[in-house]
């Protein structure tokens, strides 16, 4: 079994910054890519970032230069910093890891179960 649980959601006003944090646990033998999607009420959930097992990241055009997305692979965590907070930027924020339980087996994507994040006008 694998878990991923988040946290660092809350409540901010424009402007202001919040830092989320997920953590991986249970039977692991490696993950491959990290990453961080968001869902909105009534919309799709979209991509806000990813980052390789490298260390190379990838972000929504809609958050470059705000969010900061990074891991440390000994502590099998990711998080993502997010600066100059936007009202359009509420949502509920999801962590995935691309993960292989073990050195026969296949990679499969996990979920976490969501941090609602709240940025008020």
């Amino acid at each position: 079994q694998v878990q991923l649980v988040e946290s660092g959601g809350g409540l901010v006003q424009a402007g202001g910054s919040l830092r989320l944090s997920c953590a991986a646990s249970g039977t692991i033998f490696r993950i491959n890519a990290m990453g961080w999607y968001r869902q909105a009420p009534g919309k799709q959930r979209e991509l806000v970032a990813t980052i390789t097992s490298g260390g190379t990241a990838n972000y929504a055009d809609s958050v470059k230069g705000r969010f900061t997305i990074s891991r440390d692979n000994a502590k099998r965590t990711s998080s993502l910093q997010m600066n100059s907070l936007k009202p359009e930027d509420t949502a509920g924020y999801f962590c995935n890891a691309e993960v292989i339980t073990d050195r026969y087996s296949t990679e499969y994507v996990h979920w976490g179960q969501g941090t609602q994040v709240t940025v008020s006008s």
